[in-house]
């Protein structure tokens, strides 16, 4: 990037050569092209002596031309020759505090591919404030994630040494979402084969690619397409059950939200059925589903429902009282 000294030295400097030339050629009364050569010679201190002026004007025009002309040059030079250097080492010194900082972190996601679905994947994590790593090896989408201000590896996603570099010994899930499926079937059997406990999310686009991706390691695959064809049917069939659907899992309204709570170790709602656990009364918040650990779903559990270390509580309520059940369902 051209900073702003850059800019200027350049800009006295292109004043410098057309103030030469013109002076040339209205002191000494040489042609434009010869008063911009000899402009040139002078302001590069050649001095090869094919022109020189010959008038009292015209030479004293010259000391002006190589006094200013090439203290101008001379700061140009040295205003690139900075900026290079400036840039080079911020892209070092940032690199280096990148690494630091991809190294600390600890139950993160790793988006292997930072296309339409990677980058709309990014926006969300770093919504909630969720802690992912971006792994990428395209100069035009490396830059715009440097600009996002996103931790990323520049590299092939499924290579091991990236995977491992972004931390994925430690890292909760991968999002497979590169443009091919057979790409995202290599990730997911080398994250797979990295860290056999990983959840791993990979997207697919040929039918046939689903149940290889499920059966190479991957937990749960996802059509794009898919979905937003789903999306677009009930926008027909369904449109007020699909506007319930955004408002709950959107971000437009913080007033009405639909979240999942894990139940985690020690936590005070385990061994309570769904009414002591005050969800209802205390909380305001109304549990649509449970997910076992099984992975078995119980939808629209009754009130004596006993709730279990493992489970997943889908709730339904604004988004303040789900915060506070959180602190307390998940001891946080």
């Amino acid at each position: 990037m051209v900073t702003r000294k850059v800019k200027i030295a350049f800009s006295f400097l292109f004043l410098i050569t057309l103030a030469g030339t013109v002076g040339y050629h209205f002191l000494e009364g040489w042609s434009l092209s010869n008063s911009f050569y000899a402009t040139i010679v002078t302001l590069g201190t050649v001095g090869f002596g094919d022109f020189y002026p010959v008038t009292p004007m015209g030479k004293l025009f010259a000391v002006f031309i190589i006094v200013f002309g090439v203290g101008a040059m001379a700061y140009t030079v040295a205003m690139i020759m900075e900026s290079f250097m400036e840039g080079r080492l911020k892209k070092i010194l940032g690199r280096g505090k990148l690494e630091k900082r991809i190294k600390k972190m600890r139950n993160h996601y790793i988006v292997c591919g930072c296309g339409k679905i990677g980058n709309l994947v990014c926006e969300e994590l770093a919504h909630e404030n969720v802690g992912f790593v971006v792994v990428d090896n395209k100069s035009d989408v490396i830059q715009d994630i440097e600009d996002s201000g996103f931790a990323y590896i520049n590299g092939n996603a499924a290579e091991d040494k990236t995977l491992l570099d972004a931390g994925i010994k430690m890292a909760r899930g991968v999002v497979c979402a590169l443009p091919t499926d057979a790409d995202n079937l290599y990730v997911v059997l080398a994250a797979r084969e990295l860290n056999p406990e990983i959840y791993i999310l990979s997207r697919f686009e040929d039918n046939t690619s689903e149940r290889r991706l499920l059966n190479a390691g991957a937990d749960r695959v996802i059509s794009p397409y898919r979905v937003g064809g789903m999306r677009m049917s009930q926008a027909i069939l369904r449109p007020a059950m699909l506007d319930f659907i955004e408002l709950t899992t959107g971000r437009q309204s913080l007033a009405l939200r639909m979240e999942e709570l894990d139940v985690c170790k020690d936590s005070p709602v385990i061994g309570k059925n769904l009414e002591e656990s005050g969800l209802r009364k205390e909380h305001g918040l109304i549990v649509v589903a449970v997910e076992k650990e099984s992975g078995k779903m119980v939808f629209n559990p009754v009130a004596s429902y006993v709730i279990e270390l493992g489970d997943k509580l889908v709730a339904l309520g604004e988004e303040e009282n789900l915060t506070e059940f959180s602190r307390i369902c998940q001891v946080l």
